[in-house]
């Protein structure tokens, strides 16, 4: 492992960008678990570019997940890191255009996050009571990203309480007090808690709630000593460079820390046919010039093949894209694509019933929104507010990044708990003015600032209603948003 450069940063956002790089030399570098030196892998370029296209959109959300898990657990000086495995972090803040490493952050809900290591013993994570009028949620995701279980106001009615998180191969009994307990699929998943934000002054209370989260191992949940500790990780670095000349070398990295399902085993013996190995090992010697230009060119396709499902797989609604990409196990069932468009659209997303994401970067007639060319309005009608049990808002993106902006009023999204503050039309519809420059005076309250160029926006609609109106069931929903209207 080489030494971190101090401060050194990457963007998941580059990654999403771009994966490869057209220098095909660079793949010819020691291996992250670097193996015996073989001789070329048997494939021709048809049947290596098949199985590396299939292998890069396999394994591109596992790869993304393990570069935000090393700069927010490993590398301290990462610049994002929050805390060592098996400790919270909580942030009694909303992220801002400041935050870089993941993609199309929340700015709603104040993070705690707690990245797990289940290999000695499964972890006990406790919340507290709360108000009833405060939603929160503990998403809990593995390194497949899958979401494996959720904790918080839909599922447990805002009550306190002990779950205990497991590792895949876990064995033992339930200790007493424990109310649930959750399966990863892999050694190192990660906990997300998402804590409901009213305003600015309600910071404090926050506060109190992230408090009230607690993380222990289930050894120190039971006052009892320690088990044996597990074996140290040289955990490999990772940065923006490396991870698209490198790709192959980190997936065989993390593979080793993810037990194969039954619908993964297909893909994992015709990786180990790449030479990406599920013990770790990938050795890019054994490819020859001709065989790193077929995979450089099977990555650039299976970033198209992604490209192409979020743009056309995916339900349509006045230029607003919804769809179902984030689930648990059964709910992937062995689809790649799915899952990669997901991480793509934006990783860490949850599921359709705990959120429901709609999201565009057109107006209603098609063209892109730009900030630098047009004003743009969006306009619930009176009574026709997005329907959830929680709250919902709607997050501006730079369009190239989909990465926070940064603007006059620090704003970064309109959401329900600000309706109070909003202006409302004289036939009871509320519109959000959506510009670059700010709107007249009586329409600030009504500004969401978009940058000076492409626009990305994502509507979250936190606990949807299950009864009409409602987003769900997706394609056949009694409640559409609105499109959004060029100004000029």
């Amino acid at each position: 492992m080489k030494v971190p450069h101090p401060g050194k940063r990457f963007s998941l956002a580059h990654l999403t960008r771009v994966f490869v790089l057209p220098v095909i030399l660079v793949l010819a570098i020691t291996s992250v678990a670097s193996g015996t030196e073989h001789s070329t892998i048997p494939l021709d370029d048809s049947e290596l570019h098949k199985i590396a296209e299939e292998g890069f959109i396999y394994g591109l959300p596992i790869v993304m997940n393990y570069a935000v898990m090393y700069s927010y657990a490993v590398d301290r000086d990462s610049g994002e890191f929050k805390a060592p495995f098996n400790q919270i972090k909580n942030e009694a803040r909303v992220y801002t255009y400041k935050d870089t490493t993941i993609i199309s952050p929340n700015s709603d809900t104040p993070y705690s996050i707690a990245w797990l290591d289940l290999r000695a013993e499964p972890i006990v994570l406790s919340v507290p009571a709360v108000e009833r009028s405060r939603y929160y949620s503990v998403q809990l995701l593995d390194g497949n990203t899958f979401n494996f279980g959720f904790i918080g106001s839909r599922t447990n009615g805002n009550k306190p309480g002990n779950y205990m998180i497991v590792g895949p191969d876990w064995q033992g009994e339930t200790p007493a007090g424990i109310a649930k307990v959750f399966r990863s699929t892999t050694d190192f998943p990660v906990a997300f808690y998402r804590t409901q934000l009213f305003n600015p002054a309600d910071l404090p209370k926050v506060e109190q709630v992230q408090a009230g989260y607690k993380v222990k191992t289930v050894s120190a949940y039971l006052d009892k000593p320690a088990p044996p500790s597990a074996p140290p990780v040289d955990f490999p670095e990772i940065d923006s460079d490396q991870l698209h000349t490198r790709f192959f070398e980190y997936l065989a990295f993390a593979l080793q820390f993810a037990p194969p399902g039954r619908e993964e085993k297909a893909i994992r013996n015709r990786l180990a046919r790449l030479g990406v190995n599920s013990d770790g090992t990938f050795n890019p010697k054994a490819l020859s010039p001709e065989q790193r230009t077929a995979l450089t060119e099977a990555m650039k396709a299976g970033e198209e093949h992604i490209d192409h499902y979020l743009n056309t797989a995916l339900t349509n609604v006045s230029g607003w894209t919804i769809g179902s990409l984030w689930g648990d196990r059964e709910f992937f069932n062995g689809d790649w694509l799915k899952r990669a468009a997901g991480a793509k659209a934006g990783i860490y997303g949850i599921d359709v019933v705990e959120a429901t994401y709609p999201f565009t970067r057109v107006d209603t007639t098609g063209l892109p929104l730009d900030g630098s060319k047009s004003n743009y309005t969006l306009t619930f009608p009176a009574g026709q507010l997005p329907p959830v049990n929680a709250f919902w808002s709607i997050t501006m993106y730079y369009g190239k990044t989909q990465l926070l902006i940064e603007n006059p009023i620090n704003r970064y999204l309109i959401n329900s708990p600000m309706l109070p503050a909003m202006k409302k039309n004289s036939d009871g519809s509320l519109t959000i003015y959506i510009q670059h420059d700010s709107p007249d005076v009586d329409k600030v309250s009504n500004w969401l600032p978009a940058p000076d160029g492409p626009s990305y926006l994502v509507m979250r609609l936190y606990w949807p209603r299950i009864d009409a109106p409602s987003v769900l069931p997706l394609g056949e929903a009694s409640w559409e948003p609105p499109g959004i209207v060029a100004a000029n």
